[in-house]
């Protein structure tokens, strides 16, 4: 049995070898992908000194207070104006400004009386107000948008405003789930006697869903080992990059997957890790003439199995891709909290923040047990308790894992 540390940084060494192919797509259908490029303003944004908002446009005088208005300008309607200590030009909101303004009034701070605009009493203004200057966002060939972003929609505006109508993104992985169990069926049938539904394929297919990358869903296989050997060989034979198992994985008479795999030829790295919830899981690489296939056996238990994809397959394939995905934190507990072992332990829990003290605190959930998917669905992270630490007390500073 390993430490989480060392699994953790097997699983990123081996995960250096995965795939990073990049194609080009629209830009609307690079949502949510990572990005393989860095992205390059082409122009100054804004590309011309404008106002920042409905008001008059003026050049600024020490003391001045009463302005006669010559003109208008709308946002794409620009006409050439030039102003002096006397005029005032009214201006909408990205309205390009006309020569000599160096201050915008809002609209709301004055008065209008004829053809003159005037300060309302005890209102105060300076030089330079409510501008936005020629490239004060960015300014052209500064970079936009880093390399190994994932694309949300502010990043799409961003891309879009840098005449972007394309972008190259790093293809998905395609990555299989199989559930195994004699004890599984379908999550649309009812469970009588000692059947349960297989929450778990779902559970792991929603998570490669949520990453936007690609799942193969290879559904349920009983525990006959020629069935199993038979369903594991056929998805190997397949065009896959990362093979998810989920049960079967430990010591029991009916436990054939690590068996299998090895019969098959994957090359197992470890089979137990020190942590609680999913201590028995195996990680292994399967070589092929194109590409190396990693294979991750997780346990049975739902729980186990979630956060097992969270910690050790979720982080590492965002690693691999350059994706700045952390999501840990401190928070102060909410109550005591002891372990009696010495394995790494990854409890749920839920966090909250206090704005008046400007801190996250926490509490663990009242069922910790693996079995309960339920209670996973309330909680919004993990509370993280090192191998060595036996009694976390109230107050505390311990680690989180937003999930």
């Amino acid at each position: 049995m390993i430490s989480y540390s060392e699994a953790n940084n097997i699983i990123s060494e081996e995960f250096r070898n995965l795939s990073r192919n990049t194609k080009e797509v629209e830009l609307l259908s690079s949502l949510n992908r990572i990005l393989a490029e860095e992205v390059y303003s082409d122009i100054n944004l804004p590309s011309f000194d404008n106002s920042a908002m409905d008001g008059y446009a003026i050049k600024f005088s020490e003391g001045k207070q009463k302005w006669k208005i010559i003109g208008e300008i709308s946002a794409g309607n620009y006409t050439s104006f030039s102003l002096t200590d006397e005029t005032a030009i009214r201006i909408m909101t990205g309205g390009k400004l006309p020569e000599n303004c160096t201050t915008v009034v809002p609209v709301e701070d004055v008065k209008v009386e004829d053809t003159f605009v005037e300060l309302t009493n005890s209102i105060k203004f300076k030089e330079g107000l409510n501008i936005r200057r020629k490239g004060d966002d960015i300014k052209d060939g500064q970079l936009a948008l880093e390399k190994n972003t994932i694309i949300t929609s502010k990043h799409i505006s961003a891309a879009a405003a840098c005449g972007k109508k394309k972008l190259k993104v790093f293809d998905k992985l395609n990555i299989a789930v199989l559930a195994t169990g004699d004890e599984l069926i379908d999550i649309d049938e009812k469970p009588v006697g000692d059947k349960i539904r297989g929450s778990n394929l779902y559970s792991l297919l929603a998570s490669i869903n949520e990453m936007n990358m690609h799942p193969v869903n290879l559904g349920f296989v009983s525990d006959d080992k020629l069935e199993l050997e038979s369903k594991i060989k056929s998805a190997l034979d397949n065009d896959i990059d990362i093979l998810i198992t989920t049960g079967g994985v430990s010591v029991g008479k009916y436990d054939y997957v690590p068996e299998i795999f090895e019969k098959l030829g994957v090359s197992i790295k470890f089979r137990k890790v020190n942590i609680k919830p999913g201590k028995p899981m195996i990680f292994g690489t399967f070589k092929k003439e194109n590409h190396p296939v990693f294979i991750i056996g997780l346990p049975g238990n739902p729980v186990s199995s979630f956060v097992g994809f969270h910690l050790f397959v979720k982080n590492n394939i965002y690693k691999r891709f350059g994706v700045d995905s952390q999501n840990n934190f401190n928070a102060n507990l909410l109550e005591d909290i002891r372990k009696n072992d010495d394995k790494r332990h990854f409890m749920r829990g839920l966090f909250r923040y206090n704005k008046e003290l400007n801190k996250y605190f926490v509490e663990k959930l009242a069922s910790q047990s693996s079995g309960n998917i339920v209670t996973t669905s309330k909680a919004n992270c993990l509370i993280v308790l090192e191998e060595d630490k036996k009694i976390i007390e109230k107050d505390e500073s311990v680690e989180c894992i937003k999930i």
